[in-house]
Formats: C-alpha cells, structure tokens, sequence
C-alpha cells in the first residue's frame, strides 16, 4: 500500500543524512520505523481507549482478590 507523508524540515534533513550515511532507502527507514513502532503506540492508544471507558463506567475493574478466585489462585 502506497502512503505519503509530510516531514518537517529537519525530521525529513535527518532522515537524508541517515541514508547518504547507510547506503539504504527513505522508504527501508519509514517501514522500519512503522513496524518497530506500532506495537508501543497499539499500546498506549488502546489503553488511553481502555482508561476512558474506566473512567465513564463502561469498563468493568476486577479487584486482586476477585482475579485470584476467578483463576484458583485463593488461599
């Protein structure tokens, strides 16, 4: 899937002095930076989502002790 994206000036300057240095593509250092990077923002973004649903009462919120019996772990 073909995607553009606008860089600031100094973000895309940086980017150009990796690949001059390395030899390797623009499009090798945004895929590289795409797949390292979506699993942390996977994760921030889906639990903010998840803490805004606790917060509004949408979210159910298990106590230790609740987790522990449900999964035999109680003395």
């Amino acid at each position: 899937m073909a995607t553009s994206i606008r860089l600031d000036p100094v973000t895309e300057q940086r980017l150009n002095h990796l690949t001059t240095a390395t030899g390797r593509t623009k499009a090798f250092y945004l895929r590289e930076l795409v797949e390292r990077g979506l699993e942390d923002l996977e994760d921030y973004y889906l639990a903010e989502n998840t803490m805004q649903r606790v917060r509004q009462s949408q979210e159910r919120i298990y106590s230790l002790d609740e987790v522990e019996r449900e999964l035999g772990l109680a003395d």
